[in-house]
């Protein structure tokens, strides 16, 4: 069994709208306050505060008069919040992401929804403390049964809910493709066969309109109601640019795995790359770090195998006929003669050729991390 997330739009009622925004302030307040009590603890006793003290707290606040409205909304939710400043804690102190910061108002907002606060009998879905079921527009069905429910709302008004089940997935049947997969710009994904998945350019497509916005929102007086509105055009068009991205990532994503056993693909360090500022914009847009995700994950569900080969494996510079490698290849350079067997290469062709040949090296010599993802280094590939 593998827990698997869908997602899905839903259309509130007044009732469900006023409902849910109560919902998300309490889990907003809790969270934060939780993140001061716990900060408190440590600078003025030097004490660390677990979950359950910090459980334990929560009870005392909704029994705080000027608290009452805490008790309105189901207590699921801001117990789960505990719960996901609790993991936020132990990420940053393991070193995975950044010191826990404070919620704030005017961004998205989210509340989970274990099994005991909501009722789902396949065909609509009710949470706690609402008379009526949502109306969730549903695009596609799943079989399995939800563990937990997130609500959430973006920035630019919509509601969406992201239901965790527990199902079984089929694996995908074995073929005997296996491809090696250069990532760029002037094509998000060029494979070792010389397929290029192009790139539409999304945040240049709605530049125009999104400056437009952009300047209108400057004009407004702040803390107004025209600024908020103002915001949520922007937002909009945010959302709108994020939501082709990542349909179109999917959609390269699941390609690549229903046609390959095997692919191949640099470890870039995307975080390290955007701080270039000439070319952080078409990085962001081209999501790189979001293909590898999908990529894995995907591989673990259909029963195929991704190989990462190392960040600074000159895959570019590389002959992948006669292995002779460039002491320096330009990034404008599209297309260079090998000095050695004087062959023509395509840099992103010769690239993801040769991160291929690494792959399958590495595939041979066992080096194998865990069975979904593979990773590759220097020393291996050579």
């Amino acid at each position: 069994m593998t827990y698997r997330a869908y997602r899905y739009r839903f259309y509130p009622t007044p009732e469900q709208v006023d409902q849910l925004n109560r919902t998300f302030g309490c889990v907003r307040y809790v969270y934060n306050r939780s993140l001061r009590y716990r900060q408190d603890a440590w600078y003025e006793r030097q004490e660390n505060v677990s979950y359950l003290q910090n459980s334990a707290a929560l009870t005392e606040w909704k029994k705080e008069a000027e608290r009452a409205w805490l008790n309105e909304v189901s207590s699921v939710p801001l117990q789960q919040c505990l719960r996901h400043l609790q993991t936020a804690y132990r990420n940053f102190f393991q070193g995975r992401a950044k010191y826990p910061v404070t919620k704030k108002k005017d961004k998205g907002q989210s509340a989970e929804y274990t099994a005991s606060a909501f009722k789902w009998n396949g065909e609509s879905l009710k949470l706690a403390k609402q008379s009526e079921p949502l109306a969730v527009r549903w695009s596609r069905r799943f079989k399995g049964t939800p563990t937990t429910v997130t609500v959430s709302r973006d920035s630019s008004g919509r509601y969406f809910v992201s239901m965790l089940v527990d199902e079984s997935i089929d694996t995908h049947p074995v073929v005997r493709s296996v491809v090696g997969v250069d990532v760029g710009i002037h094509s998000i994904a060029m494979t070792s066969e010389g397929r290029a998945y192009g790139n539409p350019h999304f945040t240049d497509r709605y530049a125009a309109k999104l400056a437009k916005y952009q300047r209108r929102l400057a004009k407004k007086q702040a803390k107004s109601k025209n600024r908020l509105k103002a915001k949520r055009k922007v937002a909009r068009i945010h959302a709108k640019i994020a939501d082709c991205r990542r349909d179109f990532t999917h959609k390269l994503t699941t390609t690549l795995i229903n046609e390959n056993q095997v692919i191949c693909v640099e470890n870039l360090a995307v975080k390290n790359m955007v701080k270039n500022p000439n070319l952080a914009k078409s990085i962001h847009d081209a999501n790189w770090g979001e293909l590898v995700r999908q990529l894995e994950y995907k591989a673990g569900w259909y029963g195929r195998t991704v190989v990462a080969i190392d960040r600074w494996y000159p895959s570019s510079k590389r002959c992948s006929c006669c292995g002779y490698t460039l002491e320096k290849l330009n990034l404008e350079t599209r297309q260079w003669t090998c000095p050695e067997c004087n062959t023509t290469h395509d840099r992103d062709i010769n690239a993801a050729r040769n991160i291929k040949a690494a792959g399958l090296a590495v595939l041979a010599c066992g080096e194998t991390v865990n069975p979904v993802v593979v990773k590759a280094g220097i020393g291996s590939t050579r």
